[in-house]
């Protein structure tokens, strides 16, 4: 099994649903940090939400995040599973950056 440290970064500069990481074949991930910071002088909400095959769950639904300020999502690790996709939704565009970071277990044959 081999492991790979990844940090995925994104800005959200649209309201649209943003791909953030998406977990490889063969790998399983543990999300250790999602971080999410707030650039603005306004509070602003978000979104994350994992997607498996059509199935959409909401991780964090409609979060308030004040001005300048960065906050921490998750108090313990978060595991994914191959092919799920994690996914954040700014209200507001140009507001908001996201840092994920996460541990890929990836099974060799």
């Amino acid at each position: 099994m081999a492991n790979n440290y990844l940090s995925k970064k994104i800005d959200l500069t649209t309201t649209d649903v943003t791909t953030l990481y998406t977990v490889p074949a063969e790998t399983t991930g543990i999300v250790k940090s999602i971080l999410v910071s707030n650039d603005s002088s306004s509070q602003d909400t978000f979104t994350v939400t994992i997607t498996k095959g059509s199935s959409i769950f909401s991780a964090f639904k409609d979060q308030v995040l004040h001005a300048k300020i960065t906050v921490e999502l998750l108090s313990q690790p978060l595991v994914v599973e191959e092919g799920e996709i994690i996914k954040v939704t700014a209200a507001t565009a140009n507001r908001l950056h996201v840092i994920l970071s996460v541990l890929e277990m990836t099974r060799t044959t």
